[in-house]
C-alpha cells in the first residue's frame, strides 16, 4: 500500500551512478540523509544482476521501513518482493501488469502531459513521475523539458499524487513544490555528490516534511 508521505524525497539509482562506490553504503547514507524512497533503475545488466542487486537493497529498504520500486521489470519486482514498480509510456502496459500482479504491488507511471497524467490514473496507477522537469544528464530518454507550468497542470489533472522528476536538486526543489507535487524525484543532486547523506539532508531541508 502506498503512502503519499513515502514520495517526498524519492531516490532512483542504478549501477551507471555508482562510479566504483559500495551500493549498500550509498543507500544507508541517503536514507539517513532523508530518502523517503528508493528506485532501483537499471538498463544495461542481466536479469540475474538486476534480481540480485535488487535482493541486496531490499534487505537494507526493509530494515529502514523505506519502500523499494523496481524500475520497468515486472517479473524482477514480483520476483524479489520489491514494494512497487515504475513504468514508462512504452513499457508493459498498466492494465496488463495488474492482470499480472494484481495488488502485490504499488505502480507508478511516467507522464509528460496532462493527457498521459489523466489515462494513467483512469488505468488504475497509484501515483505519477512528471517530467523531465527540467533539462537533465541524468536520463537520456525523458524528452524535452516539461517546465513548472506544466507540471502544476498535470498536478491539477489528477486526483493521485504526483512526483516531480528530471533536473532537480537544492536549488530549484522548493519551486518544485510549489506546483502541487507531492514530493521529487532525484538521481545525481544525491549520487553525484561526495556526501551522500549531507546531500540528500540538502534537499530535505528545501522541500520540507
Amino acid at each position: 500500500m502506498l503512502d503519499k508521505n513515502d514520495l517526498r524525497l524519492y531516490l532512483c539509482l542504478g549501477s551507471d551512478f555508482l562510479e566504483g562506490r559500495n551500493l549498500p553504503e550509498i543507500i544507508e547514507e541517503a536514507i539517513a540523509g532523508g530518502v523517503t524512497m528508493v528506485q532501483i533503475r537499471e538498463k544495461n545488466i542481466s536479469a540475474r544482476e538486476f534480481y540480485d542487486i535488487t535482493c541486496t537493497v531490499l534487505d537494507i529498504t526493509k530494515n529502514r521501513k523505506v519502500p523499494l520500486v523496481v524500475n520497468d521489470r515486472l517479473d524482477i519486482a514480483l520476483a524479489a518482493g520489491a514494494d512497487g514498480l515504475h513504468i514508462g509510456q512504452s513499457d508493459m502496459p498498466l492494465k496488463a501488469v495488474r492482470k499480472i500482479a494484481g495488488g502485490r504491488l504499488f505502480v507508478g507511471v511516467s507522464a509528460g502531459n496532462w493527457e498521459e497524467a489523466i489515462v494513467a490514473e483512469k488505468d488504475g496507477a497509484d501515483y505519477l513521475g512528471a517530467g523531465a522537469v527540467f533539462p537533465t544528464a541524468s536520463k537520456t530518454d525523458t524528452g524535452e523539458a516539461i517546465g513548472l507550468e506544466q507540471l502544476a497542470k498535470i498536478c491539477a489533472a489528477v486526483k493521485i499524487p504526483v512526483i516531480g522528476i528530471g533536473g532537480i536538486g537544492s536549488s530549484n526543489a522548493a519551486q518544485v513544490m510549489k506546483t502541487g507535487t507531492a514530493g521529487i524525484a532525484v538521481i545525481s543532486a544525491i549520487l553525484s555528490q561526495k556526501d551522500i547523506k549531507a546531500a540528500a539532508e540538502n534537499i530535505k531541508a528545501q522541500i520540507g516534511g
